[in-house]
């Protein structure tokens, strides 16, 4: 019950009568759940809308549950459960909807609303039975593995009694090879697959091994499954054993040349991607040189420091996209960016005698690119206030940096042990605070709160998630 408290505090906007009602639910969830043979859960909205928080489960103790560990603390996303979110969105019972578990299991889905006493909407009962067999058609492709050999012959059979109507529905060609080794059937998309990569004759009553496009011969027996290249074809060919008195085997053909163009065309993106990246960071780094080249021979103190400032913001944001050229995609982990950050800023404000420790603690994980620029410069701009202002006086100074990554919002905390300040003594328009401000509240979505005193500052700005480890303390 105090997890479904916290939960509900945590994630939604539920009042407290409201948790009250969906405790009361939660208290006969398993009875439910036993009576159904069925997994039961109560999902809650987020307070964004986005999304609804796992608040309670029960697992049948009777049948097999589609889930091996709790999913109560998981979030729905609205893409994810179109039946839950429908059902939360127009208060409506949704029934018999198939629906993928967050451990990729199928299941049939029906959800119904928890409303207040003001008949809106606080939550969704929702009851989710194993999918045990799957459709010999799902979206029009044939589904077999090795192993359910009995079953491929039992539907092979149905497929090709009779009226031959069914064979003719499916993505895939088809064949029957005989005891004598000739074919004696095909379905038409056999015919074309045959005619793209080059046969002019049709495979109907072809000698098998005159056709073969996989296998090794004779020595071949039992299910096989390969990928073979005709020309400029990509094709998987599956061989199925059946259990038939004149048909020795069936060939299953898909040809899945779209799927590898696909992947080539990825491939060539992602260099396209990190040779992009790569020309930006070294631009960025170019312009920096330049500032730097004209601090140094600048005799003005103020000049310098704005200088010496933009400098700065500029390397935060080229350490994001040397990061990204690397990789070749749109993402990159938190902790590689941040420790960029702070090596760019403890070179900046390296000085005799001057003794700084920067730790990072907490979690680390995949962050886009959009946000990985922003929590750059609002890092460059905590540690430029931290190293410049916060330890004057002093030859040592520590400021830890601790990421923590939430369910659906994740915080950054930046603390120092420094000297501390009083809003009066900020300077008024400051361009580092106004870059900071900018980017939580437009580019992150999120919320910045300060505290400052004798003890030192802490600021802390968290951002929505979009995968988890852990950098420990470095």
């Amino acid at each position: 019950m105090e997890r479904i408290e916290q939960l509900c505090r945590g994630h939604t906007n539920l009042k407290q009568e409201e948790i009250a009602i969906i405790r009361g639910m939660s208290s006969v969830l398993q009875a439910l759940s036993d009576w159904e043979e069925a997994d039961i859960f109560i999902d809650c909205p987020c307070r964004d809308g986005d999304a609804a928080v796992v608040v309670a489960e029960a697992k049948p103790s009777s049948a097999p549950s589609s889930y091996r560990g709790t999913v109560v603390g998981h979030l729905a996303r609205r893409e994810d459960e179109p039946a839950v979110a429908r059902t939360l969105r127009l208060g409506v019972a949704t029934r018999h909807m198939k629906a993928v578990t967050q451990e990729n299991g199928r299941t049939i889905q029906s959800v119904e609303p928890i409303k207040n006493s003001r008949g809106q909407v606080i939550g969704a009962l929702i009851r989710e039975q194993r999918l045990e067999e799957q459709p010999l058609l799902d979206n029009g492709r044939l589904h077999f593995s090795e192993q359910d050999p009995g079953r491929m012959a039992d539907a092979l059979a149905h497929l090709t009694d009779g009226d031959n109507w069914l064979t003719e529905c499916i993505e895939e060609g088809l064949l029957l090879v005989s005891r004598e080794g000739r074919v004696t059937f095909r379905n038409s998309m056999a015919r074309r697959i045959y005619q793209q990569i080059g046969y002019v004759e049709d495979p109907m009553g072809q000698r098998y091994d005159n056709i073969r496009l996989a296998g090794s011969g004779e020595q071949e027996s039992g299910y096989v499954a390969a990928e073979v290249t005709a020309g400029r074809y990509s094709l998987l060919i599956k061989r199925i054993p059946l259990d038939d008195k004149d048909v020795d085997f069936a060939v299953v053909m898909q040809d899945i040349t779209w799927r590898r163009d696909q992947e080539k065309e990825l491939v060539l993106r992602s260099v396209a991607v990190k040779e992009m990246h790569h020309r930006v960071k070294n631009n960025l780094q170019t312009i920096a040189s330049l500032l730097r080249l004209q601090a140094r021979r600048s005799d003005d103190s103020n000049l310098k420091r704005v200088l010496e400032e933009s400098m700065n913001r500029i390397l935060s944001i080229a350490t994001t996209h040397e990061l990204l050229a690397q990789g070749g995609v749109d993402q990159v982990h938190v902790g590689e960016v941040l420790r960029g950050v702070r090596n760019n800023a403890v070179r900046a404000f390296s000085r005799p005698h001057f003794e700084i420790g920067i730790s990072l603690e907490g979690d680390d994980f995949e962050i886009d690119s959009d946000i990985a620029t922003a929590v750059a410069l609002i890092i460059n701009e905590l540690l430029q206030n931290s190293l410049q202002y916060a330890f004057a006086g002093r030859e040592e100074g520590q400021v830890r940096i601790i990421v923590t990554r939430g369910e659906l919002y994740s915080r950054i905390e930046v603390l120092d042990d420094g000297a501390g300040y009083t809003a009066d003594k900020v300077r008024p328009g400051s361009l580092g605070l106004s870059i900071v401000q900018i980017m939580v509240k437009d580019k992150l979505h999120g919320s910045l709160t300060t505290t400052s005193g004798p003890e030192g500052t802490h600021v802390s700005f968290d951002f929505k998630n979009q995968s988890n480890t852990d950098f420990g303390a470095t």
